[in-house]
């Protein structure tokens, strides 16, 4: 097992640095001049080739990777040009927001899309079959700024109209102002991803789980006199859990590497947030730190699923 995470933490790697040659190529690609971005539009030449100088951009390409690699791997990302504020501190200020939503998100998500797709799966044809689909295809069509509009509307204006407060429209408050205030603001944002993601995984769960119960061993261990539920739960749901993981560790990657349309219509000023305002100011490093951090947290995420799989597999210790 140690060889297996050994080689899966050695691909990795080889992906991030991968990745970090298409971000660096990108950077350099793009049209525009960052030093003239810093500079200012009317800044003298002799300006000009000084900001390009402290940018360290006179300088071969290669040589530009290499500072740039190094100073990555002890997490400076460099300044960013449009706040003269470091990139890492830019990104960790804007993880908790993204932590929270996508933490909270993902434990609501599975409290009802898997006991969903359990109850469809064993009770296939049947009315609560039937209604779980509905509502999986209901949510899974929904765009998610629409079911976020539709959640605001039933939840805060609705209510607000008659006088009271059930949820704040957006915002964030910190977890260590009390726990109470934290989930306040974050429930409907929650919600809104979590509907979204319960749709996905209720429809998975079924359709693992269908085929799972129709194997020879399931129906011996019901010829055994094993319970149902035991059936159900040990050895069917426990099969699926290596599809199940697969997808969730995909999931919470992308997520955390910023759930753009969720943070922007909330007012979560997160990682999404983050890259939307720096795309939109052309705030390069910054826009550099945040596709590395999302590949990160990808690769990192895949890597956890893999290390799962061969904890729980034995035939793929090999």
């Amino acid at each position: 097992m140690i060889k297996q995470v050994l080689r899966r933490l050695l691909f990795a790697a080889i992906i991030l640095f991968l990745l970090s040659i298409f971000v660096f190529g990108l950077f350099y690609i793009a049209p525009g001049n960052p030093a003239r971005l810093i500079a200012g539009e009317k800044a003298s030449q002799e300006v000009l080739d000084q900001v390009t100088r402290n940018l360290g951009l006179d300088k071969p390409l290669w040589q530009q990777y290499i500072t740039f690699i190094t100073n990555a791997f002890q997490g400076d990302f460099g300044i960013s040009y449009r706040n003269q504020t470091p990139v890492t501190d830019l990104i960790v200020s804007r993880l908790p927001v993204t932590f929270s939503l996508v933490g909270g998100a993902v434990v609501i998500w599975l409290l009802i899309g898997v006991p969903l797709g359990v109850v469809s799966a064993t009770h296939p044809g049947t009315w609560k079959d039937r209604l779980a689909q509905i509502l999986s295809q209901l949510f899974i069509s929904f765009p998610s700024f629409v079911l976020g509009m539709f959640l605001l509307y039933m939840l805060y204006y609705l209510p607000k109209r008659n006088g009271f407060t059930l949820f704040p429209p957006g915002g964030y408050t910190k977890l260590g102002d009390g726990f109470i205030g934290w989930a306040w603001h974050m429930a409907l944002p929650w919600l809104t991803l979590a509907l979204l993601m319960a749709a996905l995984y209720q429809r998975l769960t079924r359709a693992e789980m269908i085929d799972v119960l129709g194997e020879d061993y399931i129906r011996t261990a019901r010829a055994k006199g094993i319970s149902e539920n035991r059936v159900i739960y040990k050895h069917g749901l426990r099969s699926t859990l290596t599809v199940l993981t697969t997808q969730l560790g995909a999931d919470i990657g992308s997520l955390l590497s910023g759930s753009i349309i969720i943070e922007q219509m909330f007012g979560l000023q997160g990682v999404g947030a983050l890259a939307v305002k720096s795309v939109n100011t052309q705030d390069r490093p910054v826009i550099i730190g945040v596709v590395l951090l999302g590949g990160f947290f990808i690769v990192m995420m895949n890597l956890l699923v893999d290390i799962l799989h061969v904890a729980l597999e034995p035939t793929l210790r090999r």
